[in-house]
């Protein structure tokens, strides 16, 4: 399992509603994580002010835009394959489209992919999409062309992201960009830069827009979003430089969230990802003060054992993580709880691997997404560390927390049998478009007969049945927040 959106969305190349007199012709796909996914909404609303409409013919495209992910070796070979379809098409139908890569994988491999590889015309970092028309002028010169600079400031607060290819219920608001943990594993900071938070009064116009247009459940998304902190713009470990005025005025994740639920009171609230040292109890309790914001924390937690936590260079131990566990589930009794971990990381011993397998027993989590350590370059653990765990110990270790955690999410979704649970439609069934799917405020798909109900309702369904990961019932009639 990969900690990716949804699967089949992957590589998915996106489509908005035509700009009368737009006469050139993009074509976008997206890979990796929901920021690269909400990125390209804003590409995309960049490019249509500069007279491209978007396309899902590749041969007939102008340019052709890739959104790529550095994160996991998969992913990069997945984009290296899709570059090499996109020259395929431009060498043999169409010699005047423009091939361009964004995003992180653009930051790290900028020079390999321009002057060594040549298989693309423009390459532009994370921070750089605001001077996408520029670049491209260039490209049209015949140049190649290039931005991966990092910006302090940039948050996009001020372009409203286009919805690609959405169900027209929920959607991304992004609240911060780059990150300020150096993990070891991560190439994160190297490609998106340091943390920095958006302006609070854009964030609530884009979710009332969002409203109006009649999206129900918002996510809002960052690297690490208990780290928002906005006082006035600027970086967050510049905070301390602030003047008495920013420090008292400052807005935290917590005061945030309040503010977005108190915004929209029938609009549900999520967001993604969190990190353990800055998870505050503030931001728990907020939670459990207002209904709308949803009950589920995505909580990555990447090894059980203290010494591989800290040759990752996570700022947190084993027990205070589960201490941390311990005080959500007592403010919040129903919290469903994810995870993300990381086996098979260099020097890992199976010792250290046990204590990962003795914290998924401690705290039984509703879902997860789990992998296997893969090395990646220009990250402190790819410099520094021998990648030393054979690939069939990995293998191994993966399929072993694999089933524990298909076990606990078993359990965890049969508590629900019996019980009626606010489900918000999002989409036809995938397996009988005679039902609905839909998600709880825990995150859990939930499946259900059509009746008369369409998308964008919010059903009370009483579950009758389940299987490991979705939630079987019936509805019995709308919820309050209809």
């Amino acid at each position: 399992m990969e900690k990716i959106i949804d699967e089949n969305k992957q590589g998915q190349s996106l489509v908005i509603e035509k700009k009368e007199g737009n006469k050139r012709k993009l074509f976008i796909e997206s890979y990796g994580c929901a920021m690269n996914f909400s990125d390209s909404e804003i590409v995309a609303s960049i490019m249509a002010n500069q007279g491209f409409n978007t396309t899902q013919n590749l041969e007939e495209a102008d340019l052709v835009l890739v959104n790529t992910c550095s994160i996991r070796d998969k992913a990069e070979q997945t984009v290296r394959k899709r570059l090499e379809k996109y020259n395929a098409v431009k060498r043999d139908h169409n010699p005047n489209m423009k091939v361009g890569v964004l995003g992180c994988m653009a930051e790290r491999l900028k020079t390999k992919f321009l002057e060594e590889e040549k298989i693309v015309d423009l390459v532009v970092g994370p921070d750089a999409y605001k001077d996408l028309p520029n670049l491209l002028a260039e490209v049209d010169e015949g140049r190649d062309a290039i931005n991966v600079i990092l910006s302090k400031e940039e948050t996009y607060g001020d372009i409203a992201p286009v919805r690609l290819n959405t169900n027209g219920v929920s959607a991304f608001v992004s609240i911060t960009r780059g990150c300020d943990n150096m993990c070891t594993f991560c190439v994160v900071p190297f490609t998106r830069g340091r943390e920095r938070s958006r302006d609070p009064q854009s964030i609530i116009e884009e979710i009332n827009d969002l409203w109006s247009k009649g999206y129900k459940d918002i996510t809002l998304l960052g690297q690490n979003v208990d780290s928002y902190l906005w006082y006035g713009g600027g970086l967050k470990k510049d905070f301390e430089k602030a003047s008495d005025m920013q420090k008292a005025t400052a807005v935290n994740f917590a005061s945030l969230l309040e503010i977005c639920a108190k915004a929209q009171p029938k609009m549900r609230i999520r967001f993604s990802t969190s990190n353990p040292q800055d998870l505050t109890l503030d931001v728990v309790k907020t939670m459990a003060k207002h209904q709308n914001i949803c009950n589920h924390i995505h909580l990555p937690v990447q090894s059980g054992s203290n010494r591989i936590l800290k040759e990752m260079n996570r700022l947190h131990t084993r027990e205070e993580y589960m201490e941390l566990i311990d005080n959500i589930r007592q403010i919040l009794p129903n919290c469903a709880i994810s995870q993300d971990i990381i086996v098979g990381f260099p020097t890992e011993t199976e010792a250290d691997f046990q204590d990962t397998i003795s914290l998924l027993k401690y705290v039984k989590y509703n879902f997860g997404y789990m992998y296997k350590y893969s090395e990646r370059p220009g990250t402190m653990a790819g410099r520094n560390m021998e990648d030393d765990v054979p690939e069939e110990t990995k293998k191994r270790r993966l399929q072993d927390i694999v089933d524990l955690q298909r076990l606990h999410s078993e359990i965890k979704t049969k508590e629900w049998l019996g019980k009626t649970v606010e489900v918000l439609i999002e989409k036809e069934s995938k397996k009988s478009n005679q039902q609905w799917s839909g998600r709880t405020s825990e995150s859990i798909v939930c499946v259900f007969p059509k009746d008369a109900y369409k998308v964008g309702d919010f059903v009370n369904v009483k579950i009758t049945n389940c299987t490991s990961a979705t939630l079987i019932g019936e509805a019995v009639g709308y919820s309050q927040n209809n």
